[in-house]
Parts: structure tokens; sequence; C-alpha cells
């Protein structure tokens, strides 16, 4: 679907996919408290097309090994995306927070400005993901000018 005018810019809509997780504890505060860090690969797919590489930091309030969906968690992270927004080639990087609950994970994100290279390197905008039982959803809010 093409991404859509608005009076706030753009908007561009992918579903995604993990790719590669990888996520070690440095912190057990409890058994069932910790803080971990995450690296993690997204394959986008729609509007947005391509590769997201993140690296999380999180703190699980509650962990449930038994049962990841029961766990509970706040994340920060860097997300660098590389590939095609609405058909523009280029890569850029945000900054990410979210939380982990009942197995859905919400996140709101800042392009980080002058991060834009190629035919994206004036991006700059908003975006929030979600996933969950249904699936995973990414959405842009973005300018590129």
């Amino acid at each position: 679907m093409p991404a859509k005018a608005s009076t706030k810019g753009m908007k561009a809509k992918a579903s995604y996919e993990v790719k590669k997780w990888k996520e070690e504890t440095y912190q057990q505060i409890s058994s069932s408290m910790k803080m971990t860090r995450a690296s993690v690969e997204f394959a986008l797919h729609g509007d947005l097309a391509g590769i997201a590489a993140v690296e999380y930091v999180m703190f699980y309030k509650s962990f449930d090994p038994n049962d990841q969906h029961k766990s509970s968690a706040s994340y920060v992270s860097l997300m660098r995306f590389d590939g095609k927004v609405s058909g523009k080639s280029g890569s850029f990087a945000m900054q990410d927070q979210g939380s982990y609950e009942a197995g859905a994970a919400k996140s709101t994100l800042k392009i980080i400005e002058g991060s834009g290279t190629g035919e994206l390197k004036a991006i700059r905008g908003n975006a929030t993901y979600l996933a969950d039982q249904k699936g995973a959803t990414f959405e842009l809010d973005y300018w590129l000018g």
C-alpha cells in the first residue's frame, strides 16, 4: 500500500518479523527481576522494506521463565533502519522507549535528526510499533525536508 500524505507529513506502515534475537542477563536482581541486553534484527515488509538492527536494554519487573507472556518489562533501545521508505532508499537511526505487558510489546520512537543517509538523508519524524499475538506492525510519521 502506498504512503499517504497528511497534514503531519507522510505515513508509512509495515509488518515485521524477528530475524535474530540474542538476549543476555547482565544483572539478576531476584529470581523474577533482572536486567538484560538484547541484539535484535527485524525484517520489515510494506511501505518500509528492509532491516532494522536494534540494541535493547531491558528491565524486567517480573520474569516468568515458564511463560514469557506473563513477564513485565520496560526497555530502551537504539534502532537503525536500512532499506526503503515508500520507495526511497537509505537508512536512519531512532531512539526507542517501550514496555512489554501481557504478551504485547509497545514502543514509541523518534528519528535521530541528522542520522539519515541516501534518499532519506533529511528524514525526521516519529514511529510506533506493536507486537502481540495478532502480529507485529510498525507505523512511521515522517517528513523528508
